[in-house]
């Protein structure tokens, strides 16, 4: 299993924006993608504006089958439109190693 883990900032005045296309984005990714195991959204609770995504993907062509799909398209052309992330902090891919299958 493949995981995703990114840190972004959002611009703190379209935090409600980027949360609720966010939401649908994750939302969508669970009910439409098969390979997609997992996608969780987390707000910090000392910083509003930043987010954490956690997202777990069967294999790795199954994140690249994600990057593909029309709702991950219409979200990164969102971002971009309405100038949502400020900063990406930290991206990392992962092999997850615990649990195991």
């Amino acid at each position: 299993m493949i995981s995703l883990v990114i840190v972004v900032e959002v611009n703190p005045e379209r935090v409600e924006m980027f949360a609720a296309y966010l939401s649908e984005e994750a939302a969508d990714a669970i009910a439409n993608e098969p390979g997609c195991r997992d996608f969780l959204v987390s707000q910090s609770v000392t910083e509003p504006h930043v987010f954490t995504l956690a997202e777990f993907y069967e294999d790795a062509a199954a994140l690249e089958a994600h990057r593909l799909t029309p709702h991950f398209l219409l979200f990164q052309q969102r971002v971009k439109e309405f100038d949502l992330i400020k900063n990406k902090r930290e991206v990392v891919t992962g092999e997850v190693i615990f649990p195991t299958a």
